[in-house]
């Protein structure tokens, strides 16, 4: 079925800190020309932490595209496309949170937007926390809150809750572990 589809051409338009974006030019199935929009990501890691009481770490931060506070899971960016998700996912573990562990399980692949961009995201989960402090960037400010799995549930059925990838994993590791 993918032969029915050829990119011709793939365009920059703009090269940004986190996104490119670019125009594709495609020959569809019918045989007309059409240009769609295209966003490449280097990818990222996310991580859900739990505490020995059962309790998930979450973080809440501004958002600017929302233009308000959201709680999310702990995640962020690959260094580079190379960089190992779990080694990622330890990362923004310490840094957002102010813990550490040395026992993260793959939980979850993700594609958050498959009409226009390719961001895969890897959920982890990580037991065994060990505290030490956060390493926030200068234009992060972030808050770490402890909830139950099933405030938590709660929360995503009221629509309090919205972030794809936090959704994705809350649900996901209440399925497998609760």
């Amino acid at each position: 079925m993918a032969e029915e589809f050829k990119r011709l051409d793939r365009e920059l338009v703009y090269h940004g800190a986190i996104v490119d974006f670019y125009k594709d030019t495609v020959r569809v199935p019918n045989g007309n020309i059409v240009e769609w929009d295209f966003i490449g990501h280097k990818g990222a890691a996310a991580v859900i932490p739990v505490r020995e009481d059962g309790k998930l770490l979450m973080v809440r931060q501004y958002r600017n595209a929302l233009d308000r506070y959201t709680l999310e899971i702990p995640a962020g960016g690959l260094n580079g496309a190379d960089e190992p998700t779990k080694d990622a996912a330890a990362r923004e573990l310490e840094e957002e949170t102010g813990y550490r562990s040395e026992d993260l399980e793959w939980l979850i692949t993700i594609r958050t937007t498959v009409a226009f961009c390719n961001e895969k995201i890897d959920i982890y989960v990580a037991r065994n926390l060990i505290k030490t402090h956060q390493h926030l960037d200068e234009d992060e400010f972030i808050h770490v809150e402890a909830y139950s799995v099933e405030e938590l549930s709660r929360m995503i059925l009221e629509g309090k809750i919205e972030d794809g990838k936090t959704v994705s994993a809350i649900m996901s590791y209440k399925e497998k572990y609760c």
